[in-house]
């Protein structure tokens, strides 16, 4: 009898755990067949090649902005949170690595928008720089900062204690212990996380509402002072608008951020570590 209770009790775990997972594809398939029948057709050489005019024209002004603020992003996020998450792994005492995790948690949990109007009252307002590249990017920065050391700090972790430990008691210094035994086989998890961190910031709007603003333009080599386009604005705000060439050119941006989001995952995946202990 208890045999039978269990059995049916596993069957039903069994249902419910399948009709959860096909309500989200169904959901995710739902929203990728809207979003690519609606912006599909607006894929086209002049996409590319012309800015937004208004609420009609090109992606190429939001497209190259984009690609800046997720460049300066990476570029200020991604040596700290990978020098932060190998202290974490090998350096840091067991009391400071707990503070450390508590505040990347934190962190990590902190509204997006909440970063935006920090970026806002300190660097658009206090620190003087406006709406630009540079506000936006450290604000994406610090929101993809905590995904990056976490990643970096779980890929040393997966490498044998027995290889740094075998490396020190073969001449080697810390450091070159590090760099040639732990941080060769970890390299695949650490570039792994820094894609997902890309990705988490390519989706994000609202404290680029608050830092980068908005600009019809192309970016320039102004870091400051000078708002900036970028294709989640596009998705957020030509939605609301009452014109079909508005609702066009949403719907293209929102499949050309899903193109980039895959590819990074197909990369991620490509470089999934596999480190045998």
């Amino acid at each position: 009898m208890r045999g039978y209770s269990r059995k049916i009790a596993s069957n039903m775990t069994w249902m419910l755990s399948l009709g959860a997972l096909l309500l989200v594809v169904i959901v995710v398939l739902d929203i990728l067949i809207t979003v690519v029948r609606q912006g599909a057709g607006g894929i086209s050489l002049s996409l590319f090649t012309t800015q937004t005019t208004g609420i009609a024209g090109g992606l190429q002004n939001a497209i190259l902005g984009t690609l800046d603020l997720i460049f300066f992003s990476t570029l200020f996020a991604g040596p700290v949170g990978i020098m932060g998450g190998i202290y974490l792994a090998v350096f840091a005492p067991d009391r400071i690595a707990r503070t450390l995790r508590f505040v990347a948690e934190v962190l990590a949990g902190i509204p997006s928008i909440v970063i935006g109007y920090f970026g806002y009252t300190m660097m658009v307002q206090a620190f003087g720089w406006g709406f630009s590249v540079l506000a936006g990017s450290i604000s994406l920065s610090i929101l993809t900062l905590p995904y990056i050391v976490r990643t970096t700090e779980a890929s040393i972790r997966q490498v044998p204690k027995s290889y740094y430990e075998g490396a020190l008691a073969l001449g080697l210094t810390p450091f070159s212990a590090l760099r040639t035994v732990v941080m060769r086989p970890a390299t695949p998890g650490i570039v792994t996380g820094l894609l997902l961190a890309i990705s988490i910031g390519l989706g994000e709007t609202a404290p680029l509402i608050y830092t980068a603003g908005w600009s019809n333009f192309n970016p320039t080599l102004h870091l400051t002072k000078n708002p900036i386009g970028y294709l989640t604005y596009v998705v957020w705000t030509y939605l609301n608008e009452p014109y079909s060439s508005a609702h066009r050119l949403a719907y293209t941006a929102a499949l050309l951020l899903i193109i980039l989001v895959v590819i990074l995952h197909l990369l991620a995946r490509f470089l999934q570590p596999r480190v045998k202990g």
